[in-house]
């Protein structure tokens, strides 16, 4: 290679380098903001609490993806810019975002075909052992591979599913169609892929959380949307 050949490279790699930034941004924040407008429109007047019906599966899926896309693409970009970095082509970005979020749809599938409305006290249940999963280590060593430099989105997504996988049951369980529970875990979520793990901070949530479901099982009309209007 000869000086005027890796001039030009040199040149050129700063370039690169911003193109990839903005793909991966894009394709996580660009993506986000929509996905949270079409949830959030979709989400209008469906939401029932505990008694909430899901609806046919394909608009189900069509929600449940925009769900996910509003909840888990922000916490996902650092990891996709990194990723981006270390492949150094632009088409991989897209690759990788979609297979993330192809994970997190099987997952829709997986939770639509047993789902059911229910009561306040399977609610409850499902509250408290979420908060329960979240001292446990299998939910710190999916938290800790979640942040990491991986090989595919859909490893990416298999990781972050376990490490939100207690808080997405949360979701369905108290009201899936519910916008307030919806941005209260996703911002759980965000915290979680950005920060380190601390006790200090983790103890409290977890406690927290199973403090909800015990109320929940307790007077479960003391929290706002969580049963049916009469």
């Amino acid at each position: 290679m000869n000086t005027d050949t890796q001039s030009r490279i040199g040149t050129l790699a700063p370039w690169r380098n911003q193109l990839l930034a903005v793909a991966a941004l894009a394709a996580t924040f660009g993506l986000a903001g929509p996905a949270w407008v079409l949830a959030v429109r979709q989400m209008s007047g469906m939401d029932m609490g505990v008694a909430t019906q899901l609806g046919a599966l394909p608009i189900f899926l069509v929600l449940w993806v925009s769900m996910m896309g509003a909840m888990m693409l922000p916490s996902a970009a650092p990891v996709v810019l990194r990723r981006a970095a270390a492949s150094g082509h632009v088409r991989d970005v897209p690759l990788f975002v979609g297979s993330y979020l192809a994970v997190w749809t099987l997952v829709g599938l997986a939770i639509y075909a047993p789902y059911r409305p229910h009561g306040s006290v399977a609610a409850g249940v499902v509250a408290i052992a979420a908060g329960v999963y979240e001292l446990t280590p299998l939910k710190q060593y999916f938290r800790r591979h979640c942040r990491d430099i991986v090989r595919s989105g859909f490893e990416f997504g298999l990781y972050c599913v376990g490490s939100s996988i207690g808080l997405m049951l949360m979701l369905v369980a108290l009201g899936v169609m519910s916008v307030t529970w919806m941005s209260l875990l996703a911002a759980v979520v965000l915290v979680q892929k950005l920060l380190p793990a601390k006790a200090a901070l983790d103890i409290p949530l977890a406690l927290a959380i199973v403090a909800v479901g015990i109320l929940i099982i307790i007077d479960p009309l003391s929290v706002p949307g969580l049963m049916p209007a009469m």
